[in-house]
C-alpha cells in the first residue's frame, strides 16, 4: 500500500502541473481527494493492514493530502492569473480610438472657437503657450507699464485676494512671464478666461475670455501686425475690409483698435499695438535691439459673430437647447 501511495502521488502531481484550465484542475482534484477518489480507494483497504503499519500508511496518505493540495492550489492561481490576463487582453480597449457614435456630450461653443482660433495661429507659426488665473499686480500691471496710479488700472478692478494675489484681468500677464524665460525672436498665441468688475448684459460679463498673440525680434513693425491680423480675419471669417483706429493701451505704443465691415457697419475686434520699449525693460530685453507687437482677442465675441449669437450670457448658462445646436 506504501507503494501505491508514493505511485499515486507522483501520477497526481504530474497530472497537476499539466492541467490546462480551472475545470481539469478541479476534475482532478475530485478524482484523487474526492469521497470515491482513487486515493479514498487505497485507504479503504487500511483495515485489513497489521496493526503497526496503519500508522505509517496514515501519515504518508496525509503528506499526499497536503502536497497534492498545495500543488492544485498552486496551479490554481497560476491558471487564473493566465485566464485573466487572457481575458484582459481579449477585452482590452483602445480609448484611442473613435466611438461608433457620440451619445453625449459637444464641444462647448467657446472652446470650439478657442480651438478654431488657436489652429490658425499655430499654422502661422506660433506656439502655444500657458499661464495661471490667479497672478500678482506686478504680473497684471506693473510689468505691463501699468504702476499702482495710472488710471488704466480703475478700468479692470478687479478680484483681489490675500498676499498681493488677484484674478488676472487680462491675458497680456501671460507674455511677461514667457519674456522671462525665453530670449527672441518668438511668436507665442494663449488663450484662457479673465475677470473684470463689470455690469453684466447681452454684450458684457464679469468672467470672459481672451486670446493673446505676441511677436518679438528684430525689425518688427507695425505693417507685421497689420498683415498678421488681417491674415488672420481671412482664415476665420473669410474675406473682410477692415480698418485701424488709434487707441491708447498702457503696454502698447502706439496702439489700434481694429474694427472688420460687416455690411454697413463697422465692428471692433480687438486691440493691438507695439510693445512700449518700458514692457521689454521690465523683462531684460533691448528696446534698442528689438520691436514687437501683441492683439487681445475677445473669444466671446469671436463666437458671436461666428454663429449670429446676440447675447452673451447663453454660453454661461448651460442650457442645452442652446448648447445641442453646436
Amino acid at each position: 500500500m506504501q507503494d501505491q501511495l508514493l505511485t499515486l502521488q507522483s501520477e497526481a502531481l504530474a497530472q497537476v502541473e499539466q492541467a490546462a484550465d480551472l475545470e481539469a484542475l478541479e476534475q482532478l482534484r475530485i478524482d484523487y481527494l474526492g469521497k470515491k477518489g482513487k486515493l479514498s480507494k487505497i485507504l479503504g483497504g487500511m483495515g485489513k493492514l497489521p496493526p503497526e503499519e496503519r500508522p505509517v500508511i496514515g501519515a504518508l496518505a496525509n503528506t499526499f493530502k497536503e502536497a497534492l493540495q498545495s500543488s492544485l492550489d498552486q496551479r490554481k492561481q497560476a491558471l487564473s492569473e493566465a485566464q485573466l490576463l487572457e481575458r484582459l487582453e481579449a477585452e482590452r480597449l483602445d480609448v484611442t480610438m473613435p466611438g461608433s457614435r457620440r451619445l453625449l456630450g459637444r464641444i462647448h461653443p467657446l472652446q470650439a472657437t478657442i480651438d478654431r482660433m488657436l489652429d490658425i495661429f499655430v499654422g502661422m507659426g506660433y506656439t502655444v503657450v500657458h499661464g495661471p488665473e490667479i497672478e500678482t499686480e506686478y504680473y497684471n500691471f506693473e510689468a505691463l507699464n501699468t504702476p499702482a496710479d495710472h488710471p488704466a488700472r480703475d478700468m479692470q478692478d478687479t478680484l483681489y485676494l490675500e498676499n498681493g494675489y488677484l484674478m488676472r484681468t487680462q491675458t497680456s500677464s501671460v507674455q511677461v512671464r514667457y519674456m522671462e524665460q525665453h530670449q527672441p525672436p518668438l511668436r507665442i498665441v494663449h488663450a484662457g478666461r479673465v475677470m473684470r468688475r463689470d455690469t453684466v448684459d447681452a454684450t458684457h460679463s464679469a468672467v470672459f475670455h481672451q486670446m493673446e498673440i505676441l511677436a518679438v525680434g528684430e525689425n518688427l513693425t507695425f505693417s507685421d501686425l497689420k498683415g498678421t491680423l488681417n491674415e488672420f480675419i481671412t482664415r476665420l471669417l473669410g474675406k473682410r475690409e477692415t480698418r485701424f483706429r488709434p487707441s491708447y493701451f498702457p503696454f502698447t505704443e502706439p496702439s489700434a483698435e481694429m474694427d472688420v465691415r460687416f455690411g454697413s457697419k463697422w465692428l471692433e475686434i480687438f486691440g493691438c499695438g507695439m510693445v512700449d520699449p518700458n514692457v521689454f525693460q521690465a523683462v531684460g530685453y533691448d528696446p534698442e535691439r528689438y520691436t514687437g507687437f501683441a492683439a487681445g482677442i475677445g473669444i466671446e465675441r469671436m463666437a458671436m459673430l461666428l454663429h449670429g449669437i446676440q447675447d452673451i450670457r447663453l454660453f454661461y448658462t448651460s442650457d442645452l437647447r442652446f448648447l445641442s445646436q453646436f
